[in-house]
């Protein structure tokens, strides 16, 4: 029962923080901050088509419009960085966010290094062998604008346009 109030919670306070940055998104006023997405090779069309819509709305959170930038790597080699096997420059520095193709990424990285999951994953599509989940990650660089960014435009995938991107790309909506 609390758990179910919580998420009920939680998303109203997460729809009404929306709606106020929605309606900041026609300034910029708080600046400009870029966030760095990292995806698998497999979704980069479809996410890369969101991100240039959420660019072209300047979407606010926490008072900076959020600019995202998505790049495309291999997850194993995403995950080797992550978790210390292979250094962080490899993948461009700690992004904000990842999008593997299979929750078994997200679970070898709970596993070994729980400290960079700043976020819940969740699947933002879905395909014959891959969920496509989406996580926030924690880290140095990654500030309360850009945790709070990743989580936005996680839901923001998940919305009818975004995953008509994903469904044209042959990946199932969520």
């Amino acid at each position: 029962m609390l758990i179910g109030l919580g998420v009920v919670g939680w998303n109203w306070a997460d729809n009404e923080l929306n709606s106020r940055a929605e309606a900041q998104a026609s300034s910029c006023d708080g600046g400009t901050a870029n966030m760095r997405v990292v995806v698998t090779p497999s979704v980069q069309k479809p996410v890369a088509a969101a991100a240039q819509r959420w660019n072209q709305a300047a979407t606010v959170v926490h008072g900076q419009c959020v600019h995202i930038v998505i790049e495309a790597k291999p997850s194993a080699q995403v995950l080797d960085a992550l978790v210390g096997r292979a250094k962080l420059d490899t993948i461009g520095g700690l992004p904000a966010a990842w999008l593997p193709e299979s929750s078994y990424w997200v679970s070898e990285l709970t596993t070994k290094k729980p400290e960079m999951i700043g976020s819940p994953a969740q699947s933002v599509a879905n395909a014959r062998s891959a969920d496509y989940p989406f996580i926030g990650l924690a880290g140095p660089g990654v500030d309360d604008t850009a945790l709070r960014a990743a989580q936005t435009f996680r839901e923001y995938l998940e919305q009818p346009a975004q995953q008509a991107d994903f469904a044209a790309a042959g990946i199932k909506a969520t």
